[in-house]
């Protein structure tokens, strides 16, 4: 069956044609973008991409525009996919491969690699990503770091069909988007009654989840780092919250 390629773009020309190349095969690819101020919708209209628009306004991130994206797909079927992840060729063959079963789920969690400090995560390091699913009835909320609602059952792919994940920050580039994504999850998150408890617990439990469950010891500085960063945004995010219910006492 027919699959629609779906990207949330703004300002995406960085890594846009290479991920464009790995998907230009499907039936569909759609890109959504947010009012881009750089050459990607020059990119887009190379490869002959349909284009719809979502207006930037305020919004921080492309959570706000991805049910309008999906919603404006073509096909039964959708593969969201960042700007800066390509899309593997054997991903591709099983997603496809899915699409003809009898009676298969209504969404796949894909395992997602992503590039830190120059080199691509161990495959024991697990990013699991929501990003393949009927595109009827699904609703994305508005929201750093959700994944989709879709109606119907779910599961998981072997590991061994990725999405490569490009993205691969400095620490400047990471501090800048942290400040942005916490202050977006404060949103969602905002009725929390976070206290001191969760100033140092979350942030604990992020280290030890990102640096013995997932093995980030095994990567040595590089994994330490990473876990450590899992564990500030935490903090960063847990004192904003409470910043937010204190000020409004």
């Amino acid at each position: 069956m027919p699959i629609s390629v779906v990207i949330n773009t703004y300002n995406a020309s960085k890594h846009l044609a290479e991920v464009l190349e790995t998907v230009k095969d499907f039936d569909e690819v759609l890109i959504c973008d947010m009012e881009s101020t750089d050459n990607t919708l020059q990119i887009a209209e190379k490869y002959r991409c349909r284009i719809v628009t979502f207006p930037k306004e305020n919004h921080k991130s492309a959570e706000p525009a991805r049910t309008f994206a999906i919603q404006s797909a073509k096909n039964e079927w959708v593969l969201v996919v960042d700007a800066d992840e390509l899309v593997t060729p054997e991903l591709k063959e099983y997603l496809y491969k899915v699409t003809e079963q009898p009676a298969p789920p209504a969404g796949l969690y894909i395992k997602r690699q992503n590039l830190f400090f120059g080199k691509y995560n161990k495959d024991w390091s697990h990013d699991y990503q929501l990003r393949f699913f009927k595109r009827e009835g699904t609703v994305w909320p508005p929201y750093v770091h959700t994944f989709p609602i879709v109606q119907g059952r779910t599961e998981r792919i072997p590991t061994s069909y990725l999405l490569l994940h490009l993205a691969d920050e400095t620490m400047s580039e990471w501090v800048t988007k942290m400040n942005q994504y916490t202050d977006n999850e404060v949103l969602k998150k905002a009725e929390k009654g976070y206290g001191v408890t969760a100033l140092l617990w979350r942030p604990t439990w992020r280290f030890l989840r990102a640096y013995l469950i997932k093995g980030g010891f095994l990567m040595g500085k590089r994994g330490l780092i990473n876990a450590m960063l899992s564990a500030i945004y935490q903090f960063i995010l847990v004192a904003k919250i409470i910043e937010k219910r204190l000020r409004e006492e």
